[in-house]
């Protein structure tokens, strides 16, 4: 699963409320002997309010995840997600923000292209859209929306696919951290992520009593790990993260058990239905 539109789902709930790839690491390089091949799948997550604490009053809040992810490292990967969130506060009532985005990777992560619109109630809807190169020194974005423009960003950050593709590799041979840059498009389109990644322990292959969806073979049979996934604004020395996603990850790319830490509160994300698509020829 593509997670990973927090960035501007972060920006519209706190409004709601008053070269070449990165070469691996040698172990990273050795756990990807064995090929990785994400599992075209829809998924449904239904959300509601984790945690609540600071000054932003968040009482409730309810929504949904959909998305629908497709295709392979042949002929690249393509996302549709749709996220709805309700929150709701004693001061201001019910806030819903509606974040819809479409993008395509290359299954080489030369290139990506991106999409998205966003409205949040009694605001005007926002929408980018753009793509983005990888050239032998740098990757080069071009905005169409909001307004035409062009810019470098470093050679070595990562597109969505490939970061997954980064932490089931990692996971595989057991490291327990990695950060890496990383361009999703989202929120302006201009903004690139310092990301770490904390992997727990191997979770062995096996259905899970209280989720159904968690019983088809393609998930019954794979290994997963946990894995909290920090964003951070570009910068350096210790910073506190903007963003925090925690997850369940299978070593097919999908996800269950999310939590969105938005800060002064979380949303968690409970599995309410995955259909898993025909693997491609490339990946049989």
């Amino acid at each position: 699963m593509r997670l990973l539109f927090a960035p501007t789902a972060l920006a519209l709930l706190a409004a709601a409320v008053p070269a070449s790839v990165q070469a691996p690491s040698p172990a990273i390089a050795q756990g990807a002997s064995r090929a990785i091949n994400l599992a075209p799948h829809r998924a449904v997550y239904d959300l509601s309010l984790a945690r609540s604490g600071g000054s932003r009053g968040v009482e409730s809040a309810r929504g949904r995840i959909a998305l629908d992810f497709g295709g392979d490292a042949c002929e690249g990967y393509a996302l549709k997600y749709r996220q709805v969130t309700v929150l709701e506060s004693g001061e201001t009532g019910g806030r819903t923000a509606d974040l819809r985005t479409t993008t395509f990777e290359d299954g080489e992560g030369r290139s990506f292209r991106f999409k998205t619109d966003s409205a949040l109630q009694s605001g005007a809807p926002t929408s980018v859209d753009g793509e983005a190169e990888r050239e032998p020194s740098e990757i080069e974005v071009r905005l169409r929306r909001p307004k035409r423009d062009s810019f470098p960003i470093p050679a070595d950050t990562l597109f969505p696919s490939a970061h997954m593709k980064r932490l089931i590799e990692a996971a595989r041979v057991g490291e327990t951290t990695i950060s890496v840059k990383v361009f999703d498009g989202s929120d302006d389109g201009r903004k690139v992520y310092d990301t770490l990644a904390v992997i727990g322990r191997r979770i062995e292959p096996g259905p899970i009593e209280s989720e159904p969806a968690s019983k088809h073979e393609a998930l019954a049979k794979t290994a997963r790990w946990p894995v909290t996934l920090s964003y951070f604004a570009p910068g350096d020395g210790e910073r506190t993260p903007i963003y925090v996603i925690s997850f369940e990850m299978y070593e097919n790319g999908v996800s269950r058990a999310l939590t969105l830490d938005y800060g002064e509160f979380a949303l968690k994300g409970a599995v309410q239905s995955i259909e898993m698509l025909p693997p491609s020829a490339c990946q049989r």
